[in-house]
C-alpha cells in the first residue's frame, strides 16, 4: 500500500500565527486540493496528522473542528481525492503526550492502523516537529516552504534526508513519479 501521511496546516491549508479556529478561516492553498486529488488517482492513500492545541488551549472545541475537517474533505472530494483517515493531537504542549509531533505516537497509530511499515513512509510538513516525528520512526520526511517551511528551512536542523519542495503540488508529483 503507497501511503503519505501530510500535516494539515500550512501544508493542505493556510497557516495562521493565530490558530486556525473555524471554517472561515479554514482556506486551501494553492493547488493542494489538486495534489490530493492527484495522489488518490495514482492510488496513494492520503492520512492527515494534526497538532490541534487550539482545543487544549481552548480556541475552539472538537465541533468547530470536525466541522473544519468536514470542509477539507468536501472540497477534497470535489477535486477528485479523498483522505483516508486524520489523526490529531489536542494536547498542549506542557501535556507530555506521546501522540504530539515530535513524537512519533501519532505516526506509530497511522502506521498500525493501516499496517504499512514506518521505515521510508513519508511524511510532508511544513515544521520541523512533523519532520522529527517521521525521522524518529526512519520514515521519509519532507518538507514544503509553504507555511512555516520557509522558516523552517532557514533555521537549518534538518533531519537527514529531508526532501524540500515549494509546495503539496511540487511533493505530491515527486512521489507520484516514484
Amino acid at each position: 500500500m503507497k501511503l503519505v501521511i501530510l500535516d494539515r496546516d500550512g501544508v493542505i491549508n493556510q497557516d495562521r500565527d493565530d490558530f486556525v479556529k473555524n471554517t472561515l478561516e479554514w482556506i486551501p492553498l494553492d493547488k493542494s486540493l489538486e495534489a490530493v486529488a492527484n495522489l488518490t488517482q495514482s492510488g496513494w492513500h492520503v492520512v492527515v496528522a494534526t497538532n490541534q492545541s487550539g482545543i487544549g488551549r481552548g480556541l475552539f472545541d472538537v465541533h468547530a473542528l470536525n466541522a473544519m475537517h468536514e470542509k477539507m474533505h468536501r472540497l477534497v472530494n470535489q477535486a477528485g481525492g479523498r483522505i483516508d483517515a486524520v489523526f490529531i493531537c489536542p494536547h498542549t504542549a506542557n501535556d507530555k503526550c506521546g501522540c504530539r509531533k515530535p513524537m512519533p505516537g501519532m505516526v506509530q497509530d497511522i502506521a498500525e492502523r493501516f499496517n504499512v511499515r514506518l521505515e521510508g513512509l513519508p511524511m510532508i510538513g511544513d515544521s520541523l516537529r512533523d519532520l522529527e516525528a517521521i525521522a524518529a520512526v526512519g520514515g521519509q520526511p519532507i518538507l514544503v516552504r509553504t507555511g512555516k517551511g520557509e522558516k523552517t528551512l532557514a533555521a537549518g536542523n534538518l533531519p537527514a534526508g529531508t526532501l524540500v519542495f515549494d509546495n503539496l503540488f511540487e511533493a505530491a508529483t515527486h512521489l507520484i513519479a516514484g
